[in-house]
């Protein structure tokens, strides 16, 4: 993820930039977050205090916090707080919309006849990525399963959703 810090009204010191850049590169570890993600950073004088802004687009929708305090420093953790916690909030509400809808899918699933189909082909491009981003993205997509490919391997896998719960990955050799 790139960071870029701005100073309203005031100059941020190659110290203050390198923290803010140092505290907000925890958002690297989450799935919703690209490496070409680029987090604005504002900092400007509110008063007899200091205003920081942290706005950073993901794949679901944008983080913001905006925390006003004396110490810029205090400000950096306490928008560090506001930002997990809204992450934290994104990831529940995420798993929560998959599980009702399974639900329904399983009820639906116990309901219907046997009929028989044709077969439908569909194509796909296989992107590189690791598996927990494959599973958020089969979350996204509400989809049951989804191909991706081992960016670590370079082998293509199918994650699925497990009927016991959680989630299976299948390795093509």
């Amino acid at each position: 993820m790139k960071i870029k810090v701005h100073g309203k009204d005031l100059t941020v010191s190659q110290e203050m930039v390198e923290r803010i850049t140092y505290k907000l590169s925890f958002l690297d570890k989450y799935i919703l977050i690209d490496d070409d993600t680029t987090a604005q950073v504002v900092v400007k004088k509110h008063g007899n205090n200091i205003k920081l802004e942290v706005t950073v687009p993901t794949k679901v929708g944008y983080l913001r916090s905006e925390v006003v305090d004396k110490d810029i420093r205090n400000a950096v953790d306490d928008s560090i707080d506001k930002l997990e916690d809204q992450l934290r909030r994104q990831k529940t509400r995420l798993s929560r919309r998959h599980k009702e809808k399974l639900a329904k899918t399983f009820i639906a699933e116990n309901v219907k006849e046997e009929v028989e189909l044709p077969v439908r082909v569909k194509r796909v491009a296989v992107d590189d990525m690791d598996v927990d981003e494959a599973i958020m993205q089969m979350e996204l997509m509400d989809h049951s399963f989804f191909i991706f490919r081992d960016y670590s391997t370079g082998v293509i896998n199918v994650v699925y959703k497990r009927e016991e719960g959680g989630y299976g990955v299948i390795e093509a050799v």
